[in-house]
């Protein structure tokens, strides 16, 4: 935690516990809440607009656990009063060997070993690795907590003493000096090793703004570049890594590399030499050195003789960079700067991610002489034995004894989680690279003997094995196109039975990577189980689709546990004696006992039920409205399943239509008044329903709405289901009728249990080869509905509120992968796209989703192809191939010519003939650019069903306006292709826009389980909750305590502390604190630009938060150019017609008013008025928002007719949608008359200059500027903060409604209890009693806090879109 601690809160700040970061936090809180105290009690509403995947899902829970909320805060409470009794934060006093003692501050839960780290860090001691800490004459043991050293306090001094070294250890200094001196370069960012990745904020605000001083308007550069003002087509890459030229590294030593002399001989051994080192100065001057075990010193070796005898001086050193200052002052000058420089950078831009990130495009980068870099890429090392003993790592057993630690207190919680995250990274880690070492062909084959294809392989302790179909394994379901798709799938299961978590059951650590056209799965080894065979050790399940069959009665139990949750039934199926076999999975799912004695499940490729869409089976028959959108359709593959979204979204739908039914028929049952009273109410709310149903099928626009609007009628039935349940249960005359109730609403809705609701899926109901116990009986017939009835469910319901949901324009996507996560959110496969695209081409406003969907659709198809296409090119031929594939892909070249600088190989002679090859010509090299489209249009129908219409890449982009660059850039990031950074010309038709040269890499793409942070989740979770009822104070604590737990698991970097930081910077942004929200945004947009990508559409909206932040501390300047940026990458991934770029365009348009640049200003705004119109229509209030600031800067060039115009739209807009009394339609009113008088006054004066009858010449125009406070003001409401006046006759009101509902309820609840016998009554009566006067006591009381408060202005409120799209006065 010291290091993780430092990462947060800078360099040098010292090792800040968890706990006085917290301390700190309230304690700001606590000042911040003096100052406005108004936060708890007025109205106020937050939403994140963007990507707040966790606030959606935190409704989805409060719906399903509203019941155990309670208790889970309770535990949740005791769980934080353990930790906080257990953790203290406190400082001790470092004493370095040389230099002064300085003060860190640590926590008590921290081990000996993260002070080692912090130290290893610092400027002033990094250069020391070889040392050990003591406390007076104690050494304090590295695995040690601080806590269980005695007499460790506060003010503590530990001294730092400097060991002997060892080979190890001299290898570990060496390999440390290295990363220091090349600590600067990007080189490994761009190589994608050493999760290191790239982030350009600094550089785009040249240097950390938190260290800018305010700057006068007057001396702000706001200039935007050409290529993003507004309908400029040039698309340039270039600016995609803006490189700052200060941040090269200073040259500290020319090479420093392991000597050719080593290992010592035996005799100097004996006199402690350890190693040789070869040393080149920026001075030219070559030394030898000897690392021993007292340190570094110079020897008398050179290139021809081997005399490693001290040199006279020879100056021994404990430490290289000790030793290497003496010998050269240009080292000591460089490395100084050099440590400046390191020390100035963000800690976020330094600390590793936990995934690697790699970049799809990069500058030329020079390869240096690097000896370690050498040894590290060809030794037959793993590259761990640095780091852990026992050479290398048992994968299986690291990874299961995790998830084996307790887990019932808070602690133990969170050091469970944090074991399972380091391990789990550290393992896709170390299977990325065998992966790819696999595909060059680094590792041996298990079985060398068989085809290439079928080979398997073990390295480091990790399985692998390829995606092709072996032995025709997959033939009934596909051949190679379902062993492709396979792995996909069961990487799925893997993550849905890891996410249930259950203590008994255990699934492999499973990695899929994609490289060069190659799919290597790559799994943990189950102990065992390469020393017998498959059939042996399989004790559940089948091997062979269904053929043979076995269960096991531990695996049966451990599966049901899981099952409720998945929603999986347990079914019976026969094996080959036609013998009856229970099984609670799919047949293929395989159970084998370990011989650890661990009960592990593999195979789980068909955990979900299968998507009947995608099926062409005989005897079953669609609804209709999937016959009418052309299902079924015949795909690759036999694999297709329904996601676990999707099963989710199903049964909730299912249980809801379950309680109106019962909700109706139980409330006629009831002979009471009162309930009697209510039945033509719920009749008729069911009456809507079943007419719903019917216009499902007409209009499912309309189906959505109404779905929305019945969302507080379905929770009033199921109180009122649970409340008339109880009533009935205690009247026993009725109990047979109830349960025929209860039984013709599981028959309604299909459900699998007669008396109860009973909705799980059976995942064998269609699988090919499974014999089924009763194959004609009424079960299956039902089990077989459902999953039809599921997969109407999903084009019925779910594709139209996906595209319903997507015409509010809240959280647009901005690229493929946006979009593809909307669709997964709703449990819509990928497959489903093309309808999806088809959908959005109907609604006009949603074109440039359409575009996204289409350009989606080919770049996906375009992958499917490139896959075969590069598995068939020879690796020397690879860059030529690639680029002469994007030639027919994207130029404008009609007759691309593959070129090849391998013919340079060959002598003149030879050329005729390939070295390796009978056939002349390779056969990637024929591919053209119609060959290539007539693939994708094919492709495109057989995978999606959708017919494309066009033939060539200008067809297309002509067609769809879809853009060259942002295709580039999707299929470089979806198959690892990583280009040079330059500009491409994509229009010349008579040269190829790509060049062999172009073609820098190939990366891998890697699928795996994301562990996830639990007990932070909640805090996070009920943060947002809070915050969405007002609380922001509550929230804000909730959303830090949250943001500790996550530093704590996860450590300094990934994507959900992103959001948390930014969720944090936007409340103190709320609470008026502009300097902290900077703060907390800085961390955001770095470590979005680290862990997702500098491109990426979140790190985009991270730029656009982070300038509004910036224009609020007076850095307008900095905020200009955070927007210019965003811009920029906005065009460059998607292009200018989208909601987002009308937002950023008001941002600039309004930034660059207030600085007096107007014409520019007023090119931004005129498009963002453009962009408003074509989405929100013309009666927006956005839209009346963009003609209002049009008019503004208008009339301050004093083109008052313009501005009149433009005004007068916005006075029309204000009228028709909130009428003539309105404030704003006053203030536009206003606004109209004194532009009026202006253009009367201005048109006498020019009438005047021209007659000649007032003074000569236009007379000069007096124009006011706004006021900082103004235009932020509206900065504020464009991007969707708005200040809401709160009247004290409006609390009035407010107090007398909510007086009159709880008396409303008082009495529902007394007549409610008139039934029961008398004891029972008595006793409900007073309980109620109590619970209402309580409650009108709250009432009072928060009512007289409003008003004691309400002399304050205004409260915030944040709307999720962006902009004000709704009355100022709600």
């Amino acid at each position: 935690m010291a290091l993780e601690t430092e990462y947060q809160n800078g360099p040098n700040t010292g090792n800040e516990s968890v706990t006085a970061s917290k301390d700190k936090l309230e304690d700001s809180l606590n000042t911040r809440e003096a100052v406005s105290s108004e936060n708890s009690t007025k109205e106020s509403i937050v939403s994140g607009d963007g990507h707040e995947k966790a606030e959606t899902e935190s409704q989805e829970k409060e719906k399903t656990e509203g019941k155990t909320e309670d208790k889970d805060k309770e535990k949740d409470k005791e769980d934080k009063d353990g930790i906080m009794l257990q953790e203290y934060g406190f400082t001790v006093k470092i004493q370095p060997p040389s230099g002064e003692a300085f003060d860190i501050q640590v926590s008590s839960m921290e081990l000996v070993q993260e002070i080692h780290q912090l130290l290893m860090d610092r400027e002033d001691t990094c250069h020391r690795t070889c040392f050990s800490l003591h406390l007076g004459e104690l050494t304090l043991d590295n695995f040690a907590e601080l806590k269980s050293i005695e007499g460790l306090k506060e003010g503590s001094v530990i001294k730092v003493q400097e060991d002997p070294y060892t080979v190890r250890e001299a290898r570990i200094h060496v390999r440390h000096v290295r990363d220091l001196l090349k600590s600067l370069e990007a080189a490994d960012a761009y190589n994608g090793v050493d999760c290191a990745s790239l982030a350009f904020l600094n550089t785009v605000t040249q240097g950390d703004i938190l260290e800018k001083k305010k700057s006068p308007v007057e001396s702000v550069d706001c200039t935007p570049p050409d290529f993003i003002i507004p309908s400029c087509r040039d698309r340039p890459l270039i600016p995609l890594q803006p490189l700052a030229r200060e941040h090269k590294a200073p040259q500290c030593l020319k090479v420093l590399t392991m000597s050719g002399w080593n290992p010592p001989p035996g005799p100097r051994k004996m006199h402690g030499d350890l190693m040789y080192l070869y040393v080149v100065t920026s001075e030219g001057k070559r030394h030898h050195i000897t690392a021993s075990t007292w340190g570094f010193y110079l020897n008398q070796i050179t290139e021809e003789e081997f005399n490693p005898k001290p040199a006279n001086p020879c100056y021994l050193c404990h430490s290289l960079i000790d030793l290497l200052s003496i010998i050269s002052p240009g080292f000591k000058r460089n490395f100084s700067n050099l440590q400046k420089k390191r020390t100035s950078r963000h800690p976020f831009e330094r600390v590793a991610t936990p995934y690697q990130v790699y970049s799809w495009a990069s500058p030329y980068l020079e390869h240096g002489i690097d000896a370690l870099r050498a040894e590290d890429a060809f030794s037959s090392k793993l590259g761990y034995e640095e780091h852990i003993p026992g050479q290398t790592r048992d994968w299986n057993e690291e990874l299961q004894t995790t998830r084996e630690l307790s887990r019932r207190t808070l602690p133990e919680r969170l050091l469970r989680e944090r074991a399972i995250f380091k391990v789990h990274s550290d393992f896709v880690a170390a299977a990325t690279r065998g992966a790819m070492a696999v595909i060059d062909g680094n590792v041996m084959a298990i079985n060398p003997g068989e085809d290439a294809k079928m080979q398997m392989f073990i390295w480091n302790n990790i399985f692998f094995s390829l995606g092709f179909d072996v032995r025709d394994h997959y033939k009934e379901v596909g051949g190679d196109a379902a062993a492709h798709v396979a792995p996909r799938n069961d990487l799925q299961g893997v993550k849905v039975y890891s996410a249930a978590d259950l203590e008994g059951l255990y699934t492999l650590g499973t990695v899929v990577a994609d490289y060069r056209g190659y799919r290597v799965t790559a799994q943990s080894i189950i102990p065992g189980i390469l020393e017998r065979e498959q059939e042996q050790s399989v004790v559940y399940g089948s091997i062979d689709f269904g053929k043979t069959v076995v269960t096991h009665p531990k695996y049966m139990d451990l599966l049901q546990k899981a099952g409720q949750q998945l929603k999986i039934l347990p079914h019976k199926v026969l094996n080959e004696k036609e013998e009856e076999i229970e099984l609670c999975s799919s047949v293929e799912c395989k159970g084998i006992i370990g011989n650890d004695n661990r009960h592990y499940i593999l195979d789980l490729l068909r955990t979900f039920p299968p998507d009947v869409n995608f099926l062409q089976l005989e005897d079953i028959e669609l609804g209709k409205i999937c016959k009418e959108k052309g299902f079924p359709i015949a795909h690759k593959h036999k694999l297709a399943t329904l996601r676990q979204e999707l099963v989710d979204a199903f049964v909730e739908n299912r249980y809801m239509m379950f309680l109106k039914y019962a909700a109706l028929h139980l409330q006629q049952l009831s002979s009471k008044k009162q309930e009697a009273a209510k039945i033509p109410e719920t009749k008729q709310i069911t009456e809507k329903e079943d007419s719903k149903k019917q216009e499902d099928k007409e209009n499912d626009k309309e189906d959505k709405e109404k779905e929305k609007d019945n969302k507080d009628i379905e929770e009033e039935d199921k109180k009122m289901v649970e409340k008339v349940t109880e009533s009935i249960a205690s009247e026993k005359q009725v109990e047979e009728n109830t349960k025929d109730i209860i039984r013709k609403a599981a028959a309604a809705v299909g459900s699998l249990k007669d008396a109860d609701f009973d909705v799980r899926f059976n995942p064998d109901v269609f699988s090919p080869g499974v014999m089924h116990a009763e194959p004609q009986g009424p079960t299956l017939k039902k089990e077989r509905q459902l999953v039809c009835d599921a997969a109407e469910f999903l084009i019925s319901v779910q594709l139209p509120s996906l595209v319903h949901d997507l015409t509010d324009h809240a959280s647009a996507p901005t690229d493929g992968t946006t979009l593809c996560e909307a669709l997964h959110t709703r449990g819509v496969n990928i497959r489903y796209l093309g309808k999806v695209a088809d959908l959005l081409g109907k609604v006009d406003e949603l074109s440039y989703i359409h575009t996204i969907a289409v350009a989606e659709l080919i770049s996906r198809s375009v992958k499917h192809i490139f896959v075969e296409y590069i598995q068939n090119a020879e690796t020397i031929c690879l860059s030529s191939a690639i680029a002469h594939f994007l030639n027919c892909y994207l130029s404008s070249c009609t007759n691309p010519h593959a070129s090849s600088k391998n013919d340079e190989l060959l002598s003149k002679k030879k050329r005729k003939k390939h070295p390796f090859s009978n056939s002349v010509v390779a056969e990637w090299a024929s591919m053209t650019p119609k060959s290539l489209w007539a693939q994708i249009k094919e492709e495109l129908k057989s995978y999606y069903d959708f017919t494309f219409d066009g033939d060539s890449i200008d067809s297309t982009v002509e067609r769809y306006g879809v853009q060259k660059v942002s295709l580039l850039r999707t299929v470089c990031m979806k198959v690892g292709i990583q280009i040079l950074l330059r500009d491409y010309s994509f229009e010349t038709k008579s040269q190829e826009t790509f060049r062999e040269e172009d073609i820098i890499n190939l990366n891998p793409i890697v699928k795996h389980v994301n562990p996830r942070a639990t007990d932070a989740f909640n805090l996070y979770t009920a943060g947002n909750s809070k915050i969405q009822q007002g609380f922001l104070k509550d929230g804000y604590d909730l959303i830090s305590e949250a943001l500790n737990l996550l530093n704590n698991v996860y450590g300094a970097m990934h994507p959900e502390i992103a959001q948390c930081l930014r969720m944090l910077a936007r409340l103190n942004y709320i609470m008026g604190d502009y300097v902290e929200a900077l703060s907390y945004q800085q961390k955001a947009v770095l470590m979005s630009e680290r862990v997702l990508g500098v491109d990426h559409p979140y790190t985009i909206t991270e730029y656009t938060h982070l300038a509004l932040y910036c224009f609020a501390n007076q850095q307008v300047s900095v905020a200009l150019k955070l927007l210019y940026r965003a811009r920029y990458l906005l065009l460059l991934i998607h292009g200018e017609v989208h909601p987002e770029v009308a937002l950023i365009d008001s941002n600039i348009g309004l930034i660059l008013h207030a600085v007096g640049q107007y014409n520019i200003s007023l090119q931004f705004l005129e498009k963002s008025l453009s962009l408003n119109i074509k989405f929100f229509g013309e009666t927006s209030l956005k839209v009346a928002l963009s003609y209002h600031l049009v008019a503004r800067t208008q009339s301050c060039m004093g083109d008052f007719r313009g501005a009149l115009k433009n005004e007068k739209e916005t006075f029309t807009i204000y009228k028709a949608q909130l009428g003539p009394e309105h404030e704003k339609t006053k203030e536009a009113d206003e606004c109209l008359r004194h532009l009026t008088q202006q253009a009367v006054v201005m048109a006498k004066k020019i009438s005047e200059a021209f007659t000649g009858r007032g003074t000569m010449g236009v007379p000069p125009i007096q124009i006011q500027t706004p006021s900082m406070t103004s235009v932020l003001e509206l900065l504020n409401i464009i991007n969707g903060i708005l200040y809401v006046q709160i009247t004290p006759q409006e609390i009035e009101r407010v107090r007398q409604e909510l007086e009159k509902g709880h008396a409303k309820a008082l009495e529902e609840k007394k007549e409610e209890t008139e039934g029961k016998d008398d004891s029972t009554e008595e006793k409900s009566e007073d309980k109620l009693e109590k619970e209402t006067s309580q409650e009108r006591t709250d009432i009072s009381e928060s009512t007289e806090t409003i008003e004691e408060n309400n002399e304050k202005e205004s409260t915030p409120v944040t709307d999720s879109k962006s902009e004000d799209d709704e009355p100022a006065s709600r």
